[in-house]
């Protein structure tokens, strides 16, 4: 990539620039920290960090382009000023790579809800059927058979498009957060397939409303390639928005949902058994959800649908479901040895509480005991309708700690303590350390019970606790482990 060609992305060719425009670049960052010798350092203003305030850094470091939204002059740098260094940066990221989604069938998965599991179905349903697959998600990322842990749930721009180069998988499954399509961390890549999940209240912390959360999450499905396709779960309120927004603009999609003009028309969904019969084409087809809850069985219909539209047969679709091992952190149980079942979710909203807690009654749970908090400085507008989904559905609950972000200790104990008595229940509690809150659910469990834990799934604790574990998932097996040692004491 010459310095000429970043140029041309920005509009700026006719820039006047006392520097030969031909020099080739080595690399492109935001990170100051991880510039060399003819790299392109992009100037982003970050929620806690500024990146105007490292270009001098970056400079010493060997940036050859710095490329900021202040006027910026060096000598034997090129400084460019633009309107908006995140999508310049996602432009020139995507350049800089040779745009390499072009030459993959890349699957974006994008909702509130469901977007990991869904993302999971759809890339073992491919590797079950001969594709190699890498996938970029909230649990970790996957390129080439290697796997490292995720930063977030939509990488860096840079990032993002160097694992992207870095593929040789036949298929790339990503999921899309609404914070990465707003910041332009997708700017250049271009979606075979696009799935709709559904839409609730969340992250409002961050988009000024609904609609707005809606308007980010809709920028994916304009990234489809000329032969792209959506699928859309038209069941959901805001996906039937978008399915009408998307047909006035031409843009090609499968809508699934229980009405009769759906190219996916849902006959049934079975709650009991996890199943959903739909019609397509004329032919009807019963698929098992994996995963139990009727949120899932949602999940597999639109996974369905994406290997229906890669070519796939029907019976080699459905019977890769039967293999589809657990997600980490998604509805993942754990039977202790006094006959009570403990669920470990990622569920973080009012709804997928609901979701959650439905599904473990369903299952037989006699009495539901739910142990959740909330993250520090993050929507506080969806706190009140948590607690009121939990007292609803739960026998009993216990607030407790989160990741506690910049918030300190204090303040979150006195958050919780103020939304117990605005909205709480009487049969919930208040244990602010994580992890004796979970004994306390455990130690007063029996035989029938279910414990469900909810909010940090797969997610490892941002702070210390009483017990020496770093996960919900540790501090169970640590619980179950020292009742096991209790009694054997108590034998000898």
């Amino acid at each position: 990539m010459k310095v000429q060609e970043i140029l041309q992305l920005l509009n700026q060719q006719d820039a006047e620039i006392e520097i030969d425009k031909s020099q080739t670049i080595s690399g492109v960052t935001d990170d100051s920290r991880e510039v060399e010798d003819g790299y392109v350092f992009v100037a982003v203003r970050g929620y806690q960090v500024d990146g105007h305030h490292f270009i001098d850094e970056a400079i010493d470091n060997g940036a050859s382009v710095v490329i900021s939204e202040e006027t910026v002059t060096h000598k034997n740098v090129v400084c460019l000023r633009t309107i908006n260094s995140r999508r310049a940066l996602g432009k020139i990221a995507s350049a800089f790579y040779g745009y390499p989604s072009k030459d993959k069938i890349v699957i974006g998965v994008t909702g509130t809800n469901g977007k990991t599991t869904t993302s999971h179905m759809i890339k073992h349903i491919c590797e079950q059927n001969g594709y190699s697959c890498s996938m970029f998600g909230t649990i970790d990322y996957v390129v080439n058979d290697n796997v490292v842990p995720g930063i977030q749930t939509t990488p860096s721009a840079p990032m993002l498009q160097q694992l992207l180069y870095e593929s040789d998988d036949d298929v790339v499954v990503m999921e899309v957060s609404s914070h990465g399509l707003d910041q332009y961390r997708l700017e250049g890549v271009m979606f075979d397939f696009c799935v709709f999940t559904n839409l609730y209240k969340d992250h409002l912390d961050y988009h000024s409303s609904m609609e707005d959360y809606f308007a980010a999450k809709s920028k994916l499905f304009y990234m489809l390639k000329p032969q792209g396709k959506a699928v859309i779960n038209v069941d959901d309120l805001w996906g039937e928005k978008l399915s009408i927004k998307l047909s006035k603009e031409n843009i090609p999609h499968w809508k699934v949902g229980h009405q009769m003009e759906n190219e996916m028309i849902i006959k049934d969904i079975d709650t009991d058994h996890f199943s959903g019969t739909v019609k397509v084409q004329d032919e009807e087809v019963t698929i098992k959800s994996p995963l139990q809850g009727a949120h899932n069985v949602y999940n597999s219909l639109e996974a369905y649908a994406v290997g229906r539209l890669l070519g796939l047969f029907s019976p080699s679709i459905t019977e890769a479901f039967l293999s589809l091992p657990g997600i980490n952190g998604r509805f993942e149980c754990y039977e202790l040895d006094n006959g009570a079942t403990v669920v470990i979710d990622y569920a973080h909203t009012a709804d997928s509480i609901e979701h959650v807690l439905d599904t473990a009654r369903q299952q037989g749970a006699e009495s539901l005991i739910h142990v959740f908090g909330f993250r520090g400085n993050r929507d506080q507008t969806k706190r009140g309708e948590m607690i009121g989904a939990s007292a609803i559905r739960s026998d009993a609950y216990i607030l407790t700690l989160d990741d506690l972000n910049s918030e300190s200790y204090e303040d979150m104990v006195y958050t919780l303590e103020q939304l117990q008595h605005e909205y709480g229940d009487t049969q919930g509690r208040i244990i602010p350390d994580r992890t004796l809150a979970i004994e306390e659910a455990v130690m007063n469990s029996s035989q029938g019970d279910w414990i469900i834990i909810t909010g940090k799934g797969h997610e490892p604790y941002q702070q210390d606790y009483h017990y020496p574990v770093s996960s919900d998932k540790e501090t169970v097996i640590y619980l179950q482990n020292k009742i096991t040692e209790t009694k054997s004491d108590l034998m000898a």
